[in-house]
């Protein structure tokens, strides 16, 4: 082999040699490349997946936080609206004066839903977080009364009244989370746990004239003072200007339920701030820090993880699902079912049970403890059949079987939105003051129609609407003793349709 032969063999080594390197290179970039998109591709997965794992645990905690603010968020609205006025005039009042109801709602009022015909209120909003406010009450001469005096989580932290403190006058200072001093000789301490205190107080009526002006005399009588101000001449200072930006048309819950995520729970770590949390109350306290809520603390959604931003917005659709879930209210024993009766067994004091709260918000804002009043409602004779005036109803009470009170009960008929319903007779409840007649074994029909069943029978009408209604029953003071409805020993009729 010649040297031009060697020395062209050598060339070619090299060249093929160095070509196989470049490919080696090449297919070694592109191996190199994948493998880091690869990589990238899982780091953004896992990003992923630990974004949507924060986010899913967010929007489970927001829920129940949702749940657990929506008593003190309700109250909050509900008090903008009921004071945003200049002067006491209806159901409404400044902060610190007392509104007095003077008529039951009439007929064609459509201003609160459920109206009643047994009792007038006189009600009242306070700030006791600065300093007590004194509340007088007259002797009511042995009427029924009650001062319910709710914090701003709803619960009945008080409630003074003939049940509870009999009818002689009686003066109270509501003092605030923290409050310490000196109260005037005569008047009894009531803690409130809350800065923001609602007095919600009803008094027997009859709804006769003479009765409405012996009511009237002593809702004037009824008293509510700054402690600075006690036992000196005082009148309210003139409170600020009506806020106009505060929707005065729109109903409180629907507000309430219209406020996106962000919104409710910067308005709720504002409440916290002068109504803190109970101390039972510590769990659920540690969950909302883990959402970006801690007690004294401003709130703002923009600052949170993206990711808990996200769950915090999911959370109010499925909060509100949560709340308004009858069936398992009726399956946790929060409320009960009979003969087509619900009531709700658990309220004014409700400790750590929060969706009883607010579920007791959702649909009675304001409610009593069940000692001083229980409010069975039905809508049919069963779940699925609704009521209707084109057909006759009867409901039967055995001798000796009427609903057991100490105080009253009533019977009252509502079309399908809650109002009173218009009727010749001009009688929208059959109540313990009605005079029945009897039947020969001593028992008594209620008849629930449309039209009269008949002069001999009228008594016992309790006149419907042509289409669908509503009957809502209330015991004040119900019996502690069998029969009782507090122990099931009684229980409410069903209301049967009959040809």
């Amino acid at each position: 082999m010649n040297l031009k032969r060697i020395a062209w063999m050598s060339a070619a080594t090299v060249l093929v040699a160095a070509a196989l390197a470049s490919c080696g290179k090449q297919e070694e970039a592109k191996v190199e490349k994948v493998a880091s998109e690869v990589k990238k591709d899982a780091v953004a997965d896992a990003k992923a997946a630990e974004g949507a794992a924060k986010e899913l645990e967010a929007r489970e905690i927001a829920v129940d936080a949702y749940m657990y603010a929506y008593p003190l968020v309700t109250m909050e609205i509900t008090r903008r609206v009921e004071t945003n006025v200049e002067k006491p005039e209806g159901s409404k009042a400044p902060m610190g004066q007392f509104a007095r109801l003077r008529n039951y709602p009439a007929v064609d009022d459509h201003t609160v839903t459920a109206p009643n015909a047994d009792t007038l209120y006189t009600t009242a909003w306070l700030d006791v977080s600065k300093e007590p406010w004194i509340v007088s009450i007259p002797d009511m001469k042995g009427r029924y009364f009650l001062f319910p005096m709710l914090d701003a989580w709803t619960n009945v932290f008080q409630v003074p009244g003939k049940r509870t403190t009999g009818t002689r006058a009686q003066k109270y200072a509501i003092t605030g989370p923290g409050w310490s001093g000196t109260l005037p000789a005569g008047v009894t301490e009531y803690k409130s746990p809350t800065g923001l205190v609602w007095i919600i107080s009803r008094t027997y009526c009859t709804g006769t004239p003479e009765d409405y002006k012996a009511v009237h005399a002593l809702q004037d009588q009824m008293s509510v003072v700054p402690l600075s101000a006690y036992g000196k001449p005082y009148t309210p200072p003139p409170p600020a200007k009506v806020d106009a930006a505060i929707d005065m048309k729109t109903a409180p819950r629907d507000q309430v339920n219209a406020m996106d995520g962000a919104s409710y729970f910067k308005l709720f770590a504002e409440l916290l701030k002068t109504n803190p949390p109970a101390a039972e109350d510590a769990p659920m306290v540690a969950k909302l820090a883990k959402i970006g809520i801690v007690p004294g603390q401003d709130f703002d959604a923009s600052k949170l993880d993206p990711a808990v931003a996200k769950g915090i917005a999911a959370a109010p659709k499925p909060g509100q699902e949560k709340i308004a879930n009858l069936k398992e209210a009726i399956v946790a024993g929060d409320a009960k079912l009979e003969n087509g009766w619900m009531y709700f067994a658990k309220t004014g004091l409700y400790g750590t049970s929060y969706r009883d709260r607010a579920l007791i918000t959702w649909y009675g804002l304001g409610a009593n403890r069940p000692q001083d009043a229980v409010y069975p409602f039905s809508e049919g004779p069963e779940v699925i059949k609704k009521f209707s005036g084109a057909n006759k109803y009867v409901a039967h009470f055995n001798k000796g079987e009427m609903p057991p009170a100490n105080a009253f009960w009533s019977i009252t008929m509502y079309d399908k939105d809650y109002f009173f319903v218009p009727n010749p007779i001009n009688r929208y409840t059959v109540s313990s003051r009605s005079k029945f007649k009897a039947n020969p074994d001593g028992s008594i029909d209620v008849y629930i129609q449309k039209d009269s069943p008949g002069k001999d029978k009228e008594a016992n009408w309790l006149p419907a609407p042509a289409d669908a209604f509503v009957l809502m029953m209330r015991l004040y003071w119900p019996s502690e003793k069998a029969p009782s409805l507090l122990d099931d020993t009684w229980k409410p009729p069903e209301v049967k349709e009959v040809s």
